[in-house]
């Protein structure tokens, strides 16, 4: 999701402090409702903490080291990206081949059971191996590739029209951002390869102004509607990283619970309710209120769900830890399990493109279909 500049003069940087003294506050706030009628899910703990902050860290630092690492296997752009297209080829017509062959290997094996599982043939071993590092490289190759084409100085260079800087341009620059936000944000919880980026941001089953800050850090392997198309109708970069900074600063406070209702603007603006329902896993609440400084998107494409049963924070399945490298990782591991497990690109596919919880649909429809 990066733009492609350094970031320089981002807001986001010398608020640094203001996160720090308004968490002190908060905490201290929860502290002491704790001792009178005990924790909350606003309530600070030590380690979910300790957590959120490595995780906000590391979101700043990553997007200054990963572009310089991922440079050379890009595409079009970089010495070894060819490369990466060329064996990311050769191991979709590795994975395809292997699985014809599973396939009729399988027409004349009994599939087994539960007590005596079938155990893989030689081909299906290849196809799960192949099948993993084909789509591992292809997304790859795909995300840096589009991340190239997108950048921001590139955009820029063949705008067609210059806002320049004034009232319109920042409308234009903060309207459009957020608009864009939007699609991301709700694309981020309905595919599931960009729901294992995104994820991280779930993770904490506590709902404090430290949440905001578990940031995702895995941006790179994600393939995004570019902020930078605002530089086409004359947005300049500059604009485009401000509405950047600002759209996030306001993010920040909505993570509390400390703020109940912000009564008549709530028919616009993203509020603390909205955004407490976003990170509600009730069933109801679930893939809910994407939007960033306004709601308006969310109440206009049918996503929007106001607060009104207490919100149950987390996710459906919880990580239960607070080691950061299980926090970024758990998703991509449970995708990978999945894929080795399919029989056929279809199945790869929809794990990848389609919900993060089809696959467990799945299952559950094949669990309850009878046997013929």
């Amino acid at each position: 999701m990066a733009t492609g500049r350094s970031g320089k003069g981002d807001p986001t940087i010398w608020a640094i402090p203001i996160f720090f003294l308004t968490m002190a506050g908060e905490y201290l706030v929860h502290r002491r409702r704790a001792s009178r009628n005990g924790s909350t899910p606003g309530t600070y703990e030590r380690k979910d903490t300790l957590t959120s902050l490595t995780m906000g860290t590391l979101s700043v630092v990553l997007p200054l080291l990963l572009p310089k690492v991922l440079r050379p296997i890009t595409p079009g752009k970089g010495r070894f990206g060819a490369g990466l297209v060329g064996l990311t080829a050769t191991a979709v017509a590795v994975t395809t081949i292997a699985d014809r062959k599973a396939a009729q290997d399988r027409q004349r094996l009994p599939e087994g059971n539960q007590l005596t599982p079938r155990q893989p043939t030689p081909s299906e071993r290849v196809a799960s191996a192949s099948g993993v590092a084909a789509v591992g490289m292809g997304l790859l190759a795909i995300s840096t590739w589009w991340a190239s084409v997108t950048s921001i100085d590139r955009l820029w260079s063949k705008r067609f029209w210059h806002l320049g800087r004034g009232p319109v341009a920042w409308l234009v620059a903060l309207l459009g951002w957020d608009f864009i936000y939007y699609w991301n944000h709700r694309t981020m919880h309905e595919r599931r390869f960009m729901w294992a980026i995104h994820v991280v941001h779930h993770s904490s089953e506590r709902y404090n102004l430290s949440t905001a800050l578990r940031q995702p850090v895995a941006d790179a392997l994600g393939t995004y509607v570019p902020y930078s198309a605002l530089c086409l109708v004359g947005v300049t970069p500059e604009l485009v990283l401000a509405s950047r900074g600002i759209n996030l600063l306001y993010q920040y406070w909505i993570h509390t619970e400390l703020v109940g209702t912000l009564g008549a603007a709530e028919a616009v603006l993203n509020s603390p309710a909205d955004h407490r329902v976003h990170h509600g896993v009730n069933p109801q609440y679930l893939d809910r209120n994407h939007g960033g400084i306004l709601i308006s998107w969310d109440k206009a494409f049918g996503t929007y769900e106001p607060e009104v049963e207490t919100v149950r924070y987390g996710l459906t399945k919880n990580v239960n830890s607070f080691n950061p490298w299980t926090v970024i990782t758990h998703a991509y591991q449970d995708l990978v399990k999945d894929l080795s497990a399919s029989r056929s690109w279809r199945e790869r596919l929809s794990h990848l493109l389609l919900e993060p919880g089809w696959g467990d649909k799945q299952k559950a429809l094949q669990e309850t279909t009878p046997v013929a």
